[in-house]
């Protein structure tokens, strides 16, 4: 009896997750793009946008202050870069400090524990300071006020978080949860957990694009998945007037372990293969 009952209980998990699709529950969605420079893929951003502005959509940006990472130069510098970021942010577009020269220093995979490279944890909270402020002069020096904070490789400390809150930035779009929540001293934490648009019945889910490697295909799946999903996407400022006052709940804390849970096997299969 019990060999049947488990044979047939993936059915009835499978049928219970096509009536709740059936019946058009989702979640809501940010949409995330990482490492705007000067030596970006120019040429496929300049079509994402256009999709962006045609269907209203207002996204979260991860600019690098002052790019020093050669990965991320593939393509001729555009000299007029920080006008680009004025008038995204003119736009309503939510501009996020990713990092300060995207340049990996130490093998600490910080409090998210992603990826083990970082430009910040493992640091002392002197030298980090010292980047951050750097990195915020060069925004305010054009004009750029973020709204949020992105880390390079999804890796920062303690130390992190309290220089942040010193130089004034308060929302963090990192982290494995169902929902944005404030933590204890004060910070918003809206969760980053997808990297392509997958179906979610309920929650906040930022779906994070680096479209510096990308090719055709994926700029016309990106279309596909915007015009399906696009009743569902929402804004940071939207999201954060309806979660700040949430905190984190045992659910959250049991979707970080299993979410880490799979991150780690799967970092771990692509390692060995």
């Amino acid at each position: 009896m019990d060999a049947l009952k488990a044979q047939f209980q993936p059915l009835e998990l499978k049928c219970g997750l096509a009536l709740i699709a059936s019946l058009r529950m989702y979640g809501k969605y940010l949409i995330r793009f990482d490492d705007l420079c000067p030596t970006m893929n120019w040429d496929i951003w300049v079509e994402i946008e256009a999709v962006l502005v045609e269907q209203n959509i207002a996204p979260l940006l991860a600019v690098v202050p002052d790019n020093h990472d050669p990965k991320l130069a593939v393509g001729p510098s555009c000299s007029p870069f920080w006008h680009e970021v004025r008038k995204w942010q003119a736009r309503g577009w939510s501009i996020g400090l990713h990092g300060y020269q995207h340049l990996y220093v130490t093998r600490d995979a910080g409090i998210v524990g992603i990826q083990p490279r970082s430009e910040f944890a493992g640091l002392p909270a002197a030298e980090q300071e010292q980047k951050l402020r750097k990195a915020m002069a060069i925004f305010r020096d054009n004009g750029i006020e973020p709204q949020l904070w992105i880390a390079p490789a999804h890796s920062f400390d303690r130390h992190t978080l309290a220089c942040l809150a010193e130089i004034g930035l308060s929302t963090i779009s990192d982290g494995l949860a169902l929902a944005p929540h404030t933590d204890p001293v004060g910070l918003f934490w809206v969760p980053q957990q997808l990297w392509r648009f997958r179906w979610r019945p309920f929650g906040v889910w930022t779906v994070c694009y680096h479209h510096n490697q990308w090719q055709r295909h994926d700029l016309e799946r990106f279309r596909a998945d915007i015009r399906r999903y696009q009743d569902f996407i929402t804004t940071l400022p939207i999201i954060r007037d309806l979660y700040s006052r949430r905190r984190l709940t045992l659910m959250d804390s049991g979707y970080r372990r299993a979410h880490s849970a799979v991150l780690s096997y799967r970092l771990l299969t692509r390692a060995s293969a």
